[in-house]
């Protein structure tokens, strides 16, 4: 795995985990050379990864509101914190470094209603 799941915690609706990112990771090898950054595709899949922890018969439908706030370096600790969403199937998310990184909402779909 590219990233080292240090903490996760599940308090009621709430999911919050701790991790860092791993300087090795293909990820910082081009984006961008001499000034390696997390992609904000890499964020959102970090999110997803631990949704998927905990509702495994669930996909992602879409995606709203996202902001990237700020740069995420290798190495960085980071608080992903997600919730309930005000509608239906949604999570809202934040993730952290000190200060919010990036923010948004993730909708979810069961998997079984796919197959129809």
């Amino acid at each position: 795995m590219w990233y080292k799941l240090i903490q996760i915690k599940q308090s009621g609706t709430k999911l919050t985990a701790q991790v860092t990112t791993d300087s090795s990771s293909p990820w910082f090898a081009g984006h961008f050379p001499g000034t390696p950054i997390l992609p904000g595709v890499a964020q959102l899949g970090m999110v997803a990864d631990l949704i998927s922890k905990f509702s495994q018969d669930v996909y992602i439908s879409g995606l709203s509101r996202i902001k990237f706030k700020k740069l995420i370096k290798p190495g960085e600790l980071l608080s992903i914190h997600i919730s309930p969403g005000r509608k239906r199937n949604s999570r809202s998310f934040r993730i952290e470094a000190g200060e919010e990184v990036c923010t948004g909402i993730i909708t979810l779909e069961n998997k079984e209603k796919q197959r129809l």
